[in-house]
């Protein structure tokens, strides 16, 4: 009693810190698209009698395209992949082997076999036939298609020190019972941002493209921990 008392504590508290572990991740990942703030920058206090006041100046040719941190940015989500392989395998092998019967002074050899059992005996020769043949035949054919489009608008995470800008960002939508959400991260070159402040997700370098969701739609959809662990490799059988 005591020692399947003791099993079905442990198997609580292996469950236990598997959700707790599978709770953490999911936090950890949520914070990693949260956006940056800019530091605040304190406006020095004016200076009685002086033209020109740091803190105050004004830009008439200012360029509002994202390039310090907390700045936004658009993505242009323009995804499109299309793959498709076919391999077809086809292998034949055929093997043939004859030996005559050989003869010595003109005739052939032959042995007898001892008397059998119904009282009729066997005069065999020498010649031997052995024959093989292998077939093989495979085919397989595989297609994959996706399809991506939409906005999404990132926040400047950090600025490289070669000029080059990590957007993170998130977005996300709660349709009946579900929430949906779309997650996009990587690194932008200034020069590849259009004159509108936004850019195409395929100019983004190393791009982490994420579109999932959450809540009762998306769970259906989704195959239980004791079907995954019998169809996975861990299965023996």
């Amino acid at each position: 009693m005591n020692g399947s008392l003791h099993g079905m504590m442990a198997m609580v508290l292996v469950l236990g810190l598997g959700l707790a572990g599978c709770a953490s991740t999911g936090y950890h990942q949520e914070m990693a698209y949260r956006p940056v703030m800019p530091r605040a920058v304190r406006v020095p206090e004016p200076r009685d009698g002086a033209i020109y006041q740091a803190g105050h100046a004004l830009s008439l040719f200012d360029d509002n395209r994202a390039r310090r941190v907390g700045d936004v940015l658009t993505v242009v989500l323009q995804e499109k992949t299309q793959a498709t392989k076919k391999a077809t395998t086809s292998a034949k092998k055929s093997d043939s082997v004859a030996l005559d019967n050989p003869t010595l002074l003109g005739s052939a050899l032959r042995f007898d076999t001892p008397w059998l059992p119904h009282g009729h005996g066997r005069s065999n020769g020498l010649g031997a036939k052995l024959g093989s043949k292998h077939e093989f035949s495979g085919e397989g054919d595989s297609s994959q298609s996706n399809s991506l489009s939409g906005n999404i608008t990132v926040t400047v995470a950090r600025v490289l020190p070669n000029g080059n800008l990590v957007v993170r960002g998130e977005k996300w939508l709660t349709l009946n019972q579900g929430d949906e959400y779309i997650r996009v991260s990587g690194i932008v070159r200034p020069i590849d941002i259009r004159a509108d402040n936004s850019i195409l997700s395929s100019q983004i370098a190393d791009a982490h493209i994420v579109y999932s969701g959450k809540g009762t739609v998306h769970d259906a959809n989704v195959r239980g921990w004791l079907g995954r662990f019998f169809a996975s490799a861990l299965w023996p059988f």
